[in-house]
């Protein structure tokens, strides 16, 4: 793949905001010019309501918002009817923890690694919470997991790729030891789908949930994936119009899925430029997009990983962390470090806690700086951003 080519694409790299070097993707993602000239599409050819008036632009809407699952489906290896349109990964997550019947006093069992969006569900929730520890290796430890796996364990809901740093669970292992306890297991999908061929059925995972804005996609559209049964006995976090097939002053009858989770108007633009941007990480193809990303990573990473300032999250081998690079430099708090990268070289990055509070507080870590790689970064960028790292620690760090 060619990423020069690939920023063509992308108007920030024609605004006046082209010199910057976007290295937040794990936060969000750019959006190409074909996701957003889809979006706009709706707007200026068919802006009505789909799936309910029967007139020629309703039904267009219709048809698109149909294309786009089964775009999605067919990218994820999955069927249409089981997959759930959603605000963000967050609120799939949430109808998960909430809606699905579990038994009393039965218990889930997540890492100690878990976005806010996977931890707090949970914490709110009826369900007990126990978790997996992860060794300052920073690699899954699959004895530890088998060891909280009992019989208590109704679900197994875990990060497929962890935010902060990069490392992915050993999935199919985990599906397969859960599913022989009698476990369900659901996925929080958000950092793996927009970085690797995810094969659904493959891994028999019963409910896989990610977000289309970071992977080129708009912000408000999430998908959740379950199997026929879980969707059946899983109740809707909303009801309303859209959802029920019919209703008397006692009682509802709720459409089947998907319909049954997807009560009020939809984010039809946002639906359709998923589509769109679906479209476009095909046509690049995912295992180069994995391919790229690595070879990013290693150069940051062969840079900065021998400098005694800095601390990166382990692991410090940077073919197990994706395109994520988390780090600390001793002295320097790391909103000052995204600060200055921001003033002096234009360098887009995150810092503080990422949404995985736990994680930090629990090791007595106050945060870490973290750039994220995706397929428009090039060599160039990831050269200045070590020299300005560099720079940083030579200027700054104590």
């Amino acid at each position: 793949m060619d990423p020069t080519k690939i920023r063509s694409d992308f108007p920030l790299y024609e605004s006046e905001n082209s010199d910057v070097i976007y290295l937040d993707n794990a936060c969000q993602t750019l959006r190409p010019k074909q996701v957003i000239d889809s979006m706009n599409e709706y707007y200026y050819k068919f802006p009505a309501c789909g799936g309910r008036s029967i007139h020629r632009l309703a039904t267009q809407v219709t048809i698109k918002i149909d294309e786009a699952r089964e775009k999605i489906a067919s990218f994820m290896g999955c069927e249409p009817s089981n997959l759930i349109f959603t605000k963000n990964c967050t609120e799939s997550l949430n109808i998960v923890a909430k809606g699905y019947p579990f038994r009393k006093g039965s218990s889930v069992l997540t890492t100690d690694m878990e976005h806010n969006s996977n931890h707090v569900p949970w914490i709110t929730s009826k369900i007990n919470h126990k978790y997996v520890k992860t060794p300052e290796s920073g690699i899954f430890d699959f004895d530890e997991y088998l060891k909280n796996l009992n019989k208590d364990v109704s679900i197994v809901s875990m990060v497929h790729t962890n935010n902060v740093t990069g490392t992915t669970i050993p999935a199919k292992e985990i599906i397969e030891a859960a599913h022989d306890n009698g476990s369900l297991v659901m996925l929080d999908g958000a950092q793996s789908t927009p970085h690797r061929k995810i094969d659904l059925k493959k891994l028999d995972v019963d409910m896989f949930a990610f977000s289309l804005h970071k992977m080129l996609g708009p912000s408000g559209v999430g998908v959740l994936y379950a199997k026929d049964e879980i969707l059946e006995k899983m109740n809707p976090l909303t009801g309303g119009g859209g959802s029920v097939g019919t209703t008397d002053y006692n009682s509802v009858t709720l459409l089947p899925p998907p319909e049954k989770f997807e009560s009020g108007l939809l984010n039809y633009s946002g639906i359709i430029g998923s589509g769109a941007a679906i479209d476009y990480l095909s046509r690049i193809g995912m295992d180069e997009i994995e391919d790229h990303e690595k070879n990013l990573n290693n150069i940051i990473t062969s840079r900065l990983k021998d400098n005694d300032s800095i601390q990166i999250l382990n692991p410090v081998e940077s073919s197990l962390r994706s395109g994520i690079f988390s780090f600390n430099i001793s002295g320097i708090d790391s909103h000052d470090i995204a600060m200055i990268c921001d003033e002096i070289s234009s360098i887009a990055i995150r810092s503080g806690m990422h949404c995985a509070h736990p994680f930090f507080t629990s090791r007595g870590i106050n945060g870490c700086a973290r750039a994220s790689l995706y397929v428009y970064n090039t060599k160039e960028e990831c050269i200045k951003f070590a020299d300005t790292i560099e720079y940083i620690i030579k200027t700054f760090s104590a």
